[in-house]
């Protein structure tokens, strides 16, 4: 028994251990933090302040200097006001799925980044070596044998900062992600409400949609990096560049379906308020309403953490030594972690854009789009990809030539198809007069505020006169 506990218990896995810990802690947190930033985002882009008044003061005069605070206590009473609210189950619905629903939506979010290596390698001297180990050991009685029988076996070597390094990789995460549907799809079924089952069924058909082209823009990278392993795939990165500039097109076309895969504007037909209410999660109230909104954020965190691992280098930034995989200290492993979060951090921040710039896509042009456009785009790329790493032109150069020349091809092709085969025509901006972008002839139109109290961000202090 001894021996098999030991066994288990190896350097790499109180690493994996302490990273998923860590990194599970700091997603809950983004998670919570991206609905304040969403919501700050999209007060900017439209003329408004947004959250500017809940801080951390809890109504005490001694943190006074927290009141306010930029409105970042948002998120903390947002979340304290799903815990309070009435957690209501309507009737002739299937209570048992009703209730495991939000958990089937969540929970392979958040088991999904455990293939992705946060901070490359770290080099580890032998339990015995250690300080706090030796620490441990020092300590009198049954504890000392308690923390020398867990540890004082562990030897030393260089690890992954993952929370798992398994042989296959991506495909792990690609394969979770696509388990999450089965949580909305429940959701909309077991709630017996006409507008949750639409819902339901728009998100498995989106799925299933956007997988297959997802799964072709992966394969692209994936023959150019040979290999399954995330840091094999940095490694190639850091080596030939990252991928996103050989690849441009497939890693557009990942992106793309990273959004429609977590939901998000323009394809967030499944919880569609001007047709379906509130869509799959119409019937949900509470914390079982509250991990649906949890789950979209968390994959969406997910997906860009696989899209920076894949096109952009993952933790790696050319010219700093500190980030090359062959960096294995711990400030390196610090530096490489906080690359990473920039880097995720970023690509949210892009998808927040997207979502409060361009309009919801309606449901046929989703799927037209899907199964009309991308996937035969995928196809394509993946073809010219193949044929490119047999030819063996990886280099980035020729690269770039091909998903120039695929670029062409498709814009030809699409103007062909649309003439001939009678494809929906493009849509095109119509001007609204004296809008801000028509203005009338002579006039110059304002949109954003003004009044110095408007643009106050901070009204709670005083500091513009209300008088």
């Amino acid at each position: 028994m001894t021996e098999f506990i030991q066994s288990i218990l190896t350097t790499q896995f109180c690493v994996s251990v302490i990273v998923l810990a860590i990194a599970h802690g700091s997603i809950m947190g983004l998670v919570g933090f991206s609905t304040y930033l969403e919501r700050k985002i999209s007060a900017y882009i439209q003329d408004r302040i947004g959250p500017n008044r809940t801080g951390f003061d809890f109504g005490l005069p001694f943190l006074s200097f927290l009141k306010g605070f930029l409105g970042i206590g948002q998120m903390l009473a947002d979340g304290l006001k799903f815990f309070l609210k009435e957690d209501y189950t309507p009737t002739n619905v299937d209570k048992t799925l009703f209730t495991i629903a939000p958990a089937l939506a969540i929970i392979p979010a958040l088991i999904g980044f455990v293939i992705i290596p946060w901070g490359g390698y770290i080099a580890l001297p032998a339990a015995g070596d250690l300080a706090v180990f030796q620490f441990l050991f020092d300590l009198p009685g049954i504890f000392g044998g308690f923390f020398e029988f867990l540890f004082g076996h562990l030897q030393g070597g260089t690890f992954v900062v993952a929370g798992a390094s398994v042989s296959v990789g991506v495909i792990y995460l690609l394969a979770i992600a696509s388990v999450g549907v089965y949580g909305i799809t429940l959701g909309g079924w077991a709630s017996n409400n006409k507008y949750s089952m639409l819902g339901g069924l728009r998100a498995t058909a989106q799925m299933i949609s956007y997988e297959i082209p997802m799964g072709l823009a992966l394969l692209c990278a994936l023959l150019i990096a040979g290999s399954f392993m995330p840091n094999d795939i940095i490694q190639h990165q850091t080596e030939h560049g990252w991928l996103m500039l050989s690849l441009p097109l497939p890693a557009l076309l990942f992106y793309i379906c990273a959004l429609a895969e977590a939901n998000r504007t323009p394809f967030d037909n499944p919880e569609c308020e001007q047709e379906l209410v509130a869509g799959f999660h119409t019937e949900y109230s509470s914390m079982r309403f509250a991990l649906y909104p949890m789950a979209e954020y968390a994959h969406l965190i997910t997906g860009c953490a696989l899209f920076a691992l894949l096109f952009m280098g993952g933790y790696q930034i050319p010219g700093i030594g500190w980030t090359s995989p062959e960096a294995t200290g711990l400030i390196a492993m610090f530096v490489k972690i906080n690359v990473f979060a920039v880097k995720i951090l970023g690509l949210i921040f892009l998808a927040m854009l997207i979502r409060w710039t361009i309009p919801r896509v309606r449901y046929d042009q989703v799927m037209n789009l899907g199964w009309q456009a991308m996937i035969p785009a995928g196809m394509l790329m993946l073809v010219v990809t193949s044929v490119m790493v047999h030819m063996g032109w990886t280099g980035l150069a020729p690269l770039f030539a091909s998903n120039v020349a695929m670029l062409v091809v498709i814009v030809i092709g699409r103007k062909i198809l649309a003439k001939h085969f009678g494809l929906a025509a493009s849509n095109h901006r119509v001007p609204l007069y004296g809008s801000r972008y028509s203005p009338v002839e002579g006039e110059t139109v304002l949109a954003h505020p003004t009044h110095p109290l408007a643009i106050e961000d901070r009204p709670v202090q005083g500091t513009v006169s209300t008088v």
